[in-house]
């Protein structure tokens, strides 16, 4: 299949696929056991997110181990992983809250360490499944403490004033003015599409111009688990993409991006990057207190359609989450306030005395 040929989350599977090849060679030669392994029940970001933590894992390994210190991580034997007890690696997790490598300063909080716990899991798990180590310390280790993070979201009128500085360009600067004038639709579009589906910032801009279907007003994207579904827009939406799409009839893709739904000024795809720094941009002309990211558009989205229905489990689907608790979770604040509304919904003596005065 040529380049040309292949979608966007085709060729972001290869590129990931690549990378992650790229850091399992300097690995101990075991983990491409590990990586093979695990290939058919795995994403390819997955694995190169595993990649990355495990590289993590055996550098502090080599750095802090006497017994290790002067062999190459790729050389480390697999006797290793029987060595490693559970108190090493709450070393591991202790020394992940602050770093220094190569120059540069690293922390991880809770979230951070638990996922790089996750992937020395899953090796020793994969390890000790097919009976080839006895012990699973990574096991007996606990998993952080998740401290539930207070949501970030736009209120309404936010919301209108940041789509309202999208069409305006007031208060950018002349240099952002000069390139406002030739992006407008498309920032429009993008914006009010995020705002008003809610889905993820990878998920936009892996958009083709064949995923949109305007007799449903329906487009078709690719999950985070790498299933397709179809997610509905309404009509603040459809004007939005509409108008894009005129102008977008007009440019000339550089070859490998023609179906894609939103080019950057040098005529490629999109990349999340730029779709983070474009949403910043726009977000600092509204607010200077909040820090607003694609994802908060996309619990701005969540709250504003909970609200409106009341009905979690719908939320839950359209957002795209797996496990309805994850919804629960995000919006728990607002769940209390629907069962302290639910407390005085429903009148017992007081509405017979209410009738009786009447009479």
């Amino acid at each position: 299949m040529a380049q040309n040929d292949k979608s966007y989350h085709e060729q972001k599977n290869i590129e990931n696929t690549q990378k992650m090849r790229e850091i399992v060679s300097g690995l101990p030669a075991f983990c491409r056991q590990f990586f093979r392994g695990i290939e058919e029940r795995s994403l390819p970001r997955t694995r190169l997110a595993y990649a990355y933590d495990l590289r993590v894992f055996f550098e502090f390994i080599k750095d802090s181990n006497p017994l290790y210190k002067n062999k190459e991580i790729k050389d480390f034997p697999f006797e290793i992983l029987e060595n490693i007890t559970a108190s090493d690696i709450e070393e591991y997790m202790e020394y992940l809250t602050y770093y220094e490598k190569d120059g540069k300063e690293y922390t991880n909080d809770e979230r951070g360490k638990a996922r790089k716990l996750s992937a020395l899991r899953s090796m020793y798990k994969y390890f000790h499944t097919h009976e080839m180590i006895e012990k699973n310390p990574a096991l007996v280790v606990k998993t952080p403490k998740i401290h539930e993070k207070e949501i970030i979201r736009l209120d309404p009128d936010e919301v209108a004033n940041l789509l309202d500085a999208v069409e305006s360009g007031e208060n950018l600067t002349p240099k952002q003015r000069s390139f406002h004038e030739k992006t407008k639709l498309r920032d429009v579009a993008l914006l009010t599409l995020l705002l008003g589906t809610g889905i993820r910032v990878s998920e936009c801009v892996g958009l083709d111009l064949t995923d949109l279907d305007f007799k449903n007003n329906g487009m078709k994207i690719r999950r985070k688990g790498g299933y397709e579904t179809v997610i509905y827009f309404g009509e603040e939406v459809e004007d939005a993409l509409l108008d894009y799409l005129d102008e977008r009839d007009m440019m000339h893709p550089l070859a490998g991006h023609e179906n894609a739904l939103f080019l950057s000024m040098q005529n490629k795809r999109l990349t999340v990057r730029a779709v983070e720094n474009l949403v910043k941009k726009y977000a600092s002309l509204i607010t200077s207190i909040k820090r607003i990211t694609p994802h908060k558009l996309r619990s701005t989205y969540g709250t504003s359609l909970y609200r409106e229905t009341g009905d979690i489990y719908l939320v839950a689907d359209v957002l795209g989450h797996k496990d309805v608790n994850t919804t629960r979770r995000h919006y728990a604040a607002m769940e209390d306030e629907r069962r302290r509304r639910a407390a005085n919904a429903v009148k017992l003596r007081e509405y017979i005395r209410k009738v009786k005065k009447n009479f």
